[in-house]
């Protein structure tokens, strides 16, 4: 546990806070990395950080900072850097990475670029690091307000996934070990464009059983890609596919999920996005998990519809037209 004792956080937002509130509060002592000096400015002066998780008063154990360089003496480290930004964030941190440093990665999405994990960015950027995956049902404001929370701890390495669960749990953040990173990383990328769909749903008052069908179609289509990609599929019915699923696909307070709501209501993705600080993964992910979709042979109708819709290529109507015509099949195809 001395080695856990120190904990690093790559990303000051919603997320990032809300995991080093979680770790503070679990006895660690905790640098959080901010890319605005202002955020860090707050959240070391006032205890706060507005611009991302307002209204949640911070642990004495967190400090922030703008030089990733002071997190090289973390014996662990959170990097929960957008998923597009990711491989740039590690790029300037590989430098002040100790060798063998256990990098858990929180942030769920595919890089657009490369159609690449966040475990194959960290491979790439800090080859020497060993990596593990967080996902799982939890929004940051649960978190961060201590409300009771169950996520999955993805690393090949049992002992340490052990040894992080101990660090960074408490008996209201409850982390799950799973030895399946793959997994972990397609449920929590795929979700996110299921959960605009279902906000779509949502938006344009489809009902109920549209919004369970939507679910439960999307759970297959999140099952087969990762199955596809090497995951083994009792992962996807755990917390960090059918668990986080479930939360994200019901739940307003999802930024997915509400852009979804915006664009069923007839509002344009651009109006949306201008709105928000935040960033939406689902956007980013969606023509990712089309060209995986593509290159692993795999059928997702739901998802390669929302990437036709966000990329504009259909409206939202022409979409639903088309989902609604496809061919009747047989269950679990």
């Amino acid at each position: 546990m001395s080695d856990y004792q120190s904990i690093g956080v790559i990303g000051a937002g919603a997320w990032g806070t809300a995991l080093a509130q979680t770790a503070a509060i679990a006895g660690r002592d905790v640098t959080i990395w901010a890319h605005e000096e202002s955020v860090a400015e707050s959240i070391n002066r006032e205890r706060t950080n507005p611009a991302y998780l307002p209204n949640v008063e911070l642990h004495a154990n967190i400090r922030a900072s703008g030089d990733l360089s002071e997190l090289s003496a973390c014996g662990a480290v959170l990097a929960v850097a957008p998923a597009q930004h990711m491989r740039g964030v590690l790029g300037q941190f590989a430098p002040h990475a100790t060798e063998a440093l256990p990098v858990l990665l929180c942030s769920k999405g595919i890089e657009q670029s490369s159609l690449k994990l966040m475990t194959d960015v960290l491979a790439e950027e800090i080859p020497a690091a060993i990596p593990a995956v967080l996902s799982g049902p939890s929004f940051a404001i649960d978190v961060a307000n201590g409300l009771p929370t169950a996520v999955t701890l993805a690393t090949g390495y049992k002992s340490l996934g052990h040894a992080l669960m101990e660090a960074i749990g408490t008996p209201r953040f409850r982390p799950y070990w799973s030895g399946d990173l793959i997994g972990a990383e397609v449920g929590g990328a795929v979700k996110n464009v299921l959960a605009i769909a279902c906000g779509i749903v949502e938006g344009r008052e489809l009902g109920k059983s549209a919004h369970a069908a939507l679910i439960s179609r999307g759970f297959a289509e999140m099952t087969r890609l990762a199955v596809a990609m090497g995951a083994e599929r009792e992962t996807l019915s755990g917390l960090c596919g059918l668990g986080d699923l479930v939360l994200t696909c019901s739940s307003p307070q999802s930024r997915n999920m509400s852009c979804g709501m915006a664009l069923g209501r007839g509002e344009t993705l651009d109006s949306v996005l201008s709105a928000r600080k935040a960033v939406t993964e689902g956007v980013s992910s969606a023509p990712a998990i089309a060209a995986l979709a593509d290159k692993h042979d795999v059928d997702m109708p739901i998802c390669a519809a929302m990437n036709a819709i966000l990329s504009g290529k259909v409206t939202v109507d022409q979409a639903m037209e088309e989902l609604l015509s496809r061919p009747f099949t047989v269950e679990g195809t």
